[in-house]
């Protein structure tokens, strides 16, 4: 199992961190969109490693036209030497409409057509032939030699998608080179949900579900002691909690019965009282979404829970540098075992 660590920092802070975690034995670097563009930070990294994998973990794809990521998503590839894979979702309505001013529409056939659409220009770009996409969302009939990147500086580049819900999870099994697994998930839900829907969608597509690479994202409780696993602990309670307030998880939860907690979390969210939300997420649900321990006991707890299951796994959240010894031991671990 490959183990990636995310960066939630800024462009500044980006090459720096790159660095430390490929001399550290990590194998891969994520960046999500939230407070910064990803590209930049990215880009950076690219220059700065020469080992590590590079993605976004995700980036906003209604954000963007087909062809601005298709630029991105070349650009990075030729810069990292074909380390960079470009990890899309959809986000949810009231971001797409508030957030980035973009009219919303149904995601699944978008994200479809924007993944197929992306393929398409780098196809054009690749061999030279016409471009000419026609689909309900998007129509692309033009690209210039003056505006198509050199054929020479190709190099393959993945496209992983994200999703919690069947739909979302079917598509990538239909049309993506990897699944990008959200934190908030159990292993029940891994193992009786998503595995199944992935295996649904590649077998529309005619192929086989070892072709989707599985990219996990964990909640993780750690600490040496017992003051640091509670302070863990009141992080983690509070995300799950932030999370599980938005319709868009509620499958996770209604998959064990906790319907009824997800609906007062989202009626505690409208009112804006964030304070009391951590409250509702019982123990029984953290032990669920979570694994806790020391840093010695962490790379065997994710083991257990996930060995055979995912092919890279990322601890969700900042707890340790990169270069700290956590980081060596963890890499050391899951490496022994595939």
């Amino acid at each position: 199992m490959k183990l990636d660590i995310t960066f939630w920092g800024g462009p500044e802070q980006a090459a720096d961190f790159a660095r430390k975690a490929e001399s550290a034995g990590i194998d891969g670097v994520r960046v999500p969109e939230t407070r910064h563009n990803p590209f930049i930070s990215l880009a950076l990294m690219a220059q700065a490693t020469n080992r590590v994998q590079l993605g976004t973990a995700v980036a906003v794809a209604f954000a963007r036209s087909p062809t601005v990521l298709a630029h991105l998503g070349w650009d990075l590839a030729t810069l990292s030497g074909g380390r960079f894979d470009l990890g899309l979702g959809t986000q949810v309505r009231g971001h797409i409409e508030r957030r980035f001013g973009v009219p919303w529409t149904q995601p699944i056939p978008k994200l479809r057509e924007t993944v197929q659409v992306i393929r398409a220009v780098w196809e054009s770009w690749r061999s030279g032939e016409r471009l000419n996409y026609h689909g309900e969302h998007y129509k692309l009939t033009l690209m210039t030699p003056f505006f198509s990147p050199d054929p020479a500086e190709y190099r393959r580049v993945p496209i992983s998608t994200a999703g919690v819900n069947a739909a979302s999870i079917r598509l990538a099994g239909e049309i993506a080179d990897g699944f990008h697994l959200h934190p908030i998930h159990t292993r029940s839900y891994l193992v009786e949900v998503v595995r199944p829907r992935l295996e649904e969608g590649a077998a529309r597509a005619g192929r086989s579900p070892d072709e989707i690479e599985m990219i996990g994202s964990a909640f993780v409780i750690c600490g040496r002691t017992d003051a640091e696993r509670e302070k863990a602990r009141t992080a983690v309670r509070q995300q799950i909690a932030f999370y599980a307030s938005t319709p868009s998880y509620r499958a996770v939860l209604a998959h064990h019965g906790w319907s009824e907690v997800q609906e007062r979390l989202a009626d505690i969210a409208r009112r804006g009282e964030w304070d009391e939300m951590p409250e509702l997420i019982t123990d029984e649900m953290l032990a669920e979404f979570a694994v806790e321990g020391t840093p010695e006991e962490i790379g065997d707890l994710l083991l257990r829970r996930y060995e055979g299951l995912v092919d890279r796994l990322s601890p969700y959240g900042e707890t340790y540098p990169p270069d700290d010894r956590f980081w060596r031991d963890l890499a050391s671990t899951l490496h022994s075992r595939g």
